[in-house]
């Protein structure tokens, strides 16, 4: 006995086959979950905007161009940076959890269902690869606790002040 069936009753392949296909799902036969309108909206600003083609410009330097495997393409790296930013995930691996767990954000990434996430070690291996510098920014969009962190991480900053006179930045910072 196969399967419960007698030698008699038993499939051919190719019947077997047949009978598995009416069975069958592929994953374009899915339903899909809505994208969140968050999002969404987002995603139609970065392409209304150039972004992607934006970002990969901005970065060309950082990127190789024959040796091993492709890198993590810079509008997919921003994308999992702003996901983390907006859900308050302080974590590559919690952020690449988060990513995989969610359909809503696998789309924001352009990932299909059977597309796998970056890995936590590709998002640290391509935040170690572009290095950032210098910060520039208008006064009144940062804080004190900001420009310490900063000067912590040894990145020069040109940030105008609003005349406030002397300031000490680490007597500030330990208030705050």
């Amino acid at each position: 006995m196969f399967l419960g069936l007698s030698r008699e009753h038993r499939l051919s392949s190719t019947e077997m086959d047949e009978v598995l296909a009416k069975d069958r799902v592929t994953t374009t036969d899915l339903p899909t979950a809505a994208s969140h309108p968050f999002y969404r909206r987002l995603n139609q600003l970065l392409r209304e905007h150039g972004f992607d083609d934006f970002v990969e410009a901005q970065c060309a330097g950082f990127y190789a161009a024959t040796m091993g495997r492709p890198g993590l393409p810079p509008g997919i790296y921003f994308r999992l940076l702003l996901i983390g930013y907006f859900e308050g995930i302080d974590s590559e691996r919690g952020i690449t959890w988060r990513a995989a767990d969610s359909l809503a954000l696998r789309d924001f990434l352009g990932l299909d269902l059977h597309d796998v996430p970056p890995d936590h070690s590709t998002i640290s291996r391509t935040r170690r690869l572009i290095v950032v510098e210098e910060v520039v920014a208008d006064k009144g969009y940062h804080s004190r606790t900001t420009v310490h962190d900063l000067e912590t991480l040894e990145i020069r900053t040109y940030i105008s002040e609003p005349d406030r006179g002397p300031q000490s930045w680490i007597e500030s910072t330990r208030r705050t």
